[in-house]
């Protein structure tokens, strides 16, 4: 049974936009994707994009393709210290979809797992090697289970379990 909890955009962006330089920002790019633009997160920093689809969310990290026909379905995003740049050629392009496909299965291995709480666990766990702990911590539990097919309850009383000192 799918849940129609996350299909509502307005509940989306409620709960990941939340200061209106960031918003605005957000609904700007947001634009671009359904207009089919093709960026690439840029692979220089450590920056990312979680790009929200009607039943899931995917993460773009850097290197990755953002964008062209792939992401027209996207109904929110969600910036992290992000960095864009269009492709310089034909290569880049290839090269950049094929880093998307990347950081597709490294969320595809994590949601193989049939614990939910392990599957939140691990996550969070790539989410603060790749990004500082405090960044983690800002993001929204609705962002991570959409990433991994969880509820958001589940990501709260995993979070406040860490938090205690009790993961």
């Amino acid at each position: 049974m799918v849940s129609a909890y996350y299909s509502n955009t307005c509940f989306l962006e409620r709960n990941l936009m939340p200061d209106g330089v960031e918003h605005s920002r957000s609904v700007n790019i947001l634009a671009s994707l359904h207009e089919g633009k093709l960026f690439v997160v840029n692979s220089k920093r450590r920056n990312g994009l979680i790009l929200f689809k009607r039943y899931h969310a995917e993460f773009a990290g850097p290197g990755a393709a953002v964008g062209g026909d792939y992401d027209r379905d996207c109904q929110a995003i969600l910036p992290i210290n992000l960095s864009l740049q269009a492709p310089e050629c034909h290569e880049d392009r290839q090269k950049a979809y094929l880093i998307r496909r990347q950081w597709i299965r490294l969320i595809k291995q994590i949601t193989e797992n049939p614990a939910p709480k392990q599957r939140v666990q691990k996550i969070l766990d790539q989410f603060e090697q790749y990004f500082h702990p405090e960044e983690v911590t800002k993001l929204p539990d609705t962002a991570f289970a959409m990433l991994v097919g969880v509820l958001p309850q589940t990501v709260a009383v995993v979070r406040s379990v860490t938090s205690d000192g009790g993961a």
